[in-house]
């Protein structure tokens, strides 16, 4: 199972409230309708939440990476799956129309995407 991981942080006039009911509402049914042309297995959005834990943890793992808003994971069968949806018409359209509408409320810039491959032990 090949996997891409997309960490996402919101474009800095939305609050995380409005970013992730947009990414919810908005962007999710359109990711549900254009997925299946690009081959995709599943689609999970991870919504990230403010707890009274987060700092401890910071604090534990002395990390100091600027938190992201979210985490979006692909799931396909295979790379050969990826670049044949990708590469056709039908799937540049439908990563085009994606690409449009994440501009609208992910700092792209600032969102870091890569595959991976999904190792379980459960």
């Amino acid at each position: 199972m090949i996997k891409m991981i997309f960490a996402l942080r919101r474009l800095p006039h939305l609050s995380r409230e409005e970013f992730q009911k947009y990414w919810r509402e908005k962007h999710g049914p359109l990711a549900q309708k254009n997925l299946p042309i690009l081959r995709c297995k599943r689609y999970i959005q991870n919504h990230t939440l403010q707890t009274d834990f987060d700092e401890l943890l910071q604090m534990t793992r002395g990390f100091t990476v600027e938190p992201f808003d979210g985490i979006v994971e692909l799931w396909w069968d295979s790379i050969q799956d990826i670049e044949e949806a990708y590469g056709s018409p039908e799937g540049a359209e439908a990563q085009n129309e994606l690409l449009e509408d994440e501009r609208k409320f992910i700092d792209l810039e600032r969102s870091p995407m890569w595959f991976t491959e999904e190792i379980g032990f459960i």
